[in-house]
C-alpha cells in the first residue's frame, strides 16, 4: 500500500486469545502501512492462543506508553476475553481512550468488555452470539454486521469476520479508497463499503 500513517495501534494478547482475530488484524495493518504493536498483558512476551499457537509479542503492557497510541484492539477468544478484562491497567486505558475520543476496537466476545465498562449504551455494536446478552444488558444497539463503526468504537462478530474487522480499522485511519485497494489486493470478495455502518 502506498499510503501510510503515523497513527499507532496496540493489539493486546492474553492467554487464550483467538489466533485469527489477533493475527489477521496485525497482518492487515502491516499491509496497509499502519504501525502497530502486539502487546502481552502479562510480563511474558510469549502468549498462547486458545488453539495452542504460541505468539511472541513485541512487548508487555507494563512497559507500554499508552500516550503514543491512537487505537487499542481487543481480540476475542476464551479464556482470552475474560483474561483481558481481568487486567486492571488495560481496563483503565480502554475507558480513558473511549472517554478521550480515541479509538477502541473489539471482536468476537471482546465487545462484552466494552459493555461491562458502560461504553456501549446507545451504541450500535456487533459481537459473537455468545455475548449478545451482555451487550443488550449494557444498552448496546445490537446489529449483525461484519464490522460496525459507531463514533470511536469498532466492533465485530468473530473469527469469520476478522478480515472485515481489520479492513474497518484500515478504513478508520486511511479511508475508504485505501481499504478498498487492500480488499482487492488480498482477493477478499465479501465486503464492500456498505458493510461498515456508521
Amino acid at each position: 500500500m502506498n499510503q501510510t500513517t503515523d497513527r499507532q495501534v496496540a493489539v493486546f494478547l492474553a492467554e487464550g486469545f483467538e489466533t485469527i482475530e489477533a493475527l489477521t488484524v496485525a497482518d492487515l495493518l502491516t499491509r496497509a502501512g499502519i504501525p502497530h504493536t502486539l502487546v502481552s498483558i502479562t510480563d511474558d512476551t510469549r502468549v498462547t492462543s486458545s488453539h495452542g499457537v504460541e505468539v511472541v509479542a513485541d512487548g508487555v503492557i507494563k512497559d507500554l506508553d499508552f500516550s503514543q497510541y491512537d487505537m487499542l484492539v481487543l481480540p476475542g477468544g476464551i479464556p482470552g476475553t475474560p483474561n483481558l478484562e481481568a487486567c486492571p491497567l488495560l481496563m483503565q486505558q480502554v475507558k480513558a481512550f473511549a472517554a478521550g475520543g480515541k479509538a477502541v476496537a473489539a471482536i468476537c466476545a471482546a465487545p462484552s468488555i466494552l459493555a461491562h465498562l458502560g461504553l456501549l449504551r446507545g451504541v450500535r455494536a456487533a459481537c459473537n452470539p455468545c455475548v449478545e446478552k451482555d451487550l443488550m444488558a449494557g444498552g448496546a444497539v445490537l446489529v449483525h454486521e461484519p464490522a460496525v463503526l459507531c463514533e470511536n468504537l469498532i466492533t465485530s462478530r468473530g473469527m469469520g469476520t476478522a478480515t472485515p474487522f481489520g479492513l474497518a480499522i484500515v478504513r478508520y485511519f486511511l479511508g475508504e479508497e485505501t481499504a478498498e485497494k487492500l480488499r482487492r489486493k488480498i482477493l477478499y470478495q465479501d465486503i464492500n463499503s456498505g458493510d461498515l455502518h456508521r
